[in-house]
């Protein structure tokens, strides 16, 4: 495979709606652990559903990563080394910070508290810190959620990075046809993972639906990179099928509609789905025909474009990463006053990104990044 780099890059039109997407996927999780950390626990039953499954907004993530980067790359396949090192200009710092804040409280409680996730850390200190700084920590069942726990989905990321620039060649020749026949493919595949843990239940029938962090087989499913590769090649194939297409913008609504109507229809039924099938492919190609739809930039996408929800799409990344911290700075507001906790938490999560968004991620990234005029030094693309 010859993987070299071009002389020449395409610039592309910007996505903004799809920066905000991801604003709106980190949203979706942070509801989650507002959720689990009761900071917002109670609401109408709508709202409740929707919470409990904020989990899917790394789905959505996964998707959009693969789709932006071949939005990004397609017609400049990067040399590998400076794919790689653009993507650790993009990603490392603002995950070198989230260890660096969340330190104290991991160090402390795998030295003096018994918190489940964390007791294979506690066995483990040093293995536990050096996979989490390699990114390594998704490959080991019972370390994913060490240190900073949404940290795992870093992992995973970086796992999807070193796969890219042969993933790129290997999607480049495949027809139309063929890329659509990779989203269901893809898809197909993600879903008969879940699916046979359900069938086989190998933590036991009982823990299907179980919410424990300690279940082996639950968190290699709910882990292990390549189980989560298919949702990535999704979004490969979506990204690769949206630049060969002759698109259509009258597709746009209907795309988008029919993702969407895939999730309110999950959030109606979440109690009578098992957790595993919501969590893997059962979501992939809604979430590639909501990205595939904004991407057309349908006239009413405009409001997502936005400047202001554009910036908290920027920031979604530190969002995501430091939400949690910025929660517990929060405890000392009285737990009697039921909305000012949980609006002071959200505002202070989303104050904390921006500042890293500005004081770290981008002079990072400035200054991390490949010095050439090739796709690298342009690649915002906030994918990860």
């Amino acid at each position: 495979m010859d993987l070299a780099s071009p002389t020449t890059t395409v610039a592309r039109p910007k996505l903004p709606a799809l920066t905000t997407l991801r604003f709106l996927a980190a949203l979706h999780v942070v509801l989650f652990h507002m959720r689990v950390e009761n900071l917002l626990p109670a609401g109408p039953w709508w709202y409740q559903n929707f919470a409990s499954i904020g989990y899917i907004g790394v789905n959505l993530f996964f998707v959009l990563s693969g789709f932006i980067l071949v939005y990004t790359y397609a017609n400049a396949p990067a040399n590998p080394r400076r794919f790689w090192q653009a993507r650790f200009a993009r990603i490392y710092p603002a995950y070198a910070l989230s260890l660096l804040v969340t330190g104290p409280f991991f160090f402390f409680a795998v030295r003096h508290l018994d918190i489940p996730y964390l007791a294979w850390s506690k066995q483990h200190l040093a293995a536990a810190c050096v996979l989490t700084l390699s990114l390594l920590q998704s490959w080991f069942p019972q370390a994913a959620l060490t240190w900073n726990a949404v940290c795992w989905s870093l992992s995973v990321e970086a796992f999807f990075y070193l796969l890219f620039p042969w993933l790129l060649v290997w999607t480049k020749e495949s027809t139309p046809r063929k890329r659509f026949w990779g989203i269901v493919t893809w898809s197909l595949v993600s879903l008969a993972i879940s699916l046979w843990y359900i069938v086989a239940h190998p933590d036991g029938l009982d823990k299907i639906n179980s919410g424990e962090t300690t279940l082996l087989w639950k968190n290699v499913l709910s882990f292990n990179p390549l189980l989560r590769l298919p949702e990535f090649l999704v979004g490969v194939f979506a990204g690769r099928l949206y630049l060969s297409a002759k698109n259509n913008r009258k597709l746009a609504t209907p795309l988008v509609l029919s993702g969407v109507l895939v999730v309110v229809a999950l959030v109606l039924l979440t109690d009578r789905i098992p957790r595993p099938l919501i969590s893997a492919g059962f979501l992939s190609p809604a979430f590639a025909a909501i990205i595939y739809g904004l991407a057309l930039r349908p006239r009413w996408s405009a409001v997502l474009e936005y400047r202001p929800f554009v910036v908290l799409g920027d920031a979604s990344y530190s969002l995501y990463l430091l939400h949690s911290t910025a929660f517990g700075a929060c405890n000392w507001i009285p737990p009697y006053s039921w909305w000012l906790r949980p609006v002071v938490a959200f505002l202070a999560a989303v104050a904390v990104s921006l500042l890293s968004y500005y004081l770290v991620e981008e002079p990072c990234r400035k200054l991390l990044r490949p010095r050439s005029n090739s796709t690298e030094k342009r690649d915002k693309s906030k994918a990860w």
